[in-house]
């Protein structure tokens, strides 16, 4: 699974490198947690960043509180689950990060380890959105996070990673006219083992409540 990550990176360069508009309001973050707002890439008109709840809440749900179930979706899967092949179809997202946590165990220790990309570039998870709205007619934009098998790199910390998706396939993925289940589910590989990089961190990563750089150390 993916179940924290990061996105620290200046949200100037966050435009810049996906080409387009800054988001306002957007700070520092060490430890996104499920549940809390992220930062995402949608084309629903216009290709845009916007801020939705990591956690999906499906159009059809009776309550919000199915989204904390609901922060990964398995990519092998996709095409067959009732709750996430629509979207695939139609509500596909970029989920901007520039690394992830994951834990590895061994023995009864399981240690914190930060994966990113080898130069800490930016990277965006493929991800799935839906918007949902309350019996008080709150409206709700929420999204799940895709995930694969692991890479070489991953193996030997845990069973899945999340599915990012190369620059490349950027356009295809947030393509709402592009709806072939085959072409879209060839783009969430594992992402190359070499391309990445992974190290231990500080266990303050453990409570979703710090936030700090002093994490990274």
């Amino acid at each position: 699974m993916c179940g924290r990550y990061t996105l620290f990176t200046d949200g100037k360069k966050i435009a810049e490198s996906f080409g387009v508009e800054p988001l306002a309001g957007s700070m520092p973050r060490y430890n996104i947690a499920p549940t809390q707002n992220v930062v995402a890439i949608l084309k629903n008109g216009t290709t845009h960043l916007s801020t939705l709840r990591w956690g999906l809440i499906p159009a059809w749900a009776k309550d919000e509180t199915i989204g904390s179930r609901m922060i990964n979706a398995r990519a092998e899967t996709l095409a067959e689950k009732p709750s996430f092949k629509h979207l695939l179809r139609g509500r596909r997202c970029l989920v901007v990060a520039d690394g992830f946590y994951e834990w590895k165990t061994e023995g009864k220790e399981k240690t914190p380890m930060y994966i990113t990309l080898l130069e800490n570039q930016l990277f965006a998870f493929a991800g799935l959105w839906d918007i949902w709205k309350n019996p008080d007619g709150e409206t709700i934009q929420s999204c799940t996070i895709i995930t694969t098998e692991p890479n070489e790199l991953m193996v030997s910390i845990h069973n899945r990673m999340p599915a990012i998706l190369r620059p490349g396939a950027y356009d295809d993925w947030l393509n709402p006219q592009l709806r072939d289940t085959e072409v879209l589910t060839h783009w969430l590989k594992p992402y190359p083992a070499e391309l990445m990089k992974a190290r231990p961190v500080s266990k303050l990563v453990n409570n979703p409540r710090n936030d700090l750089a002093e994490i990274l150390a």
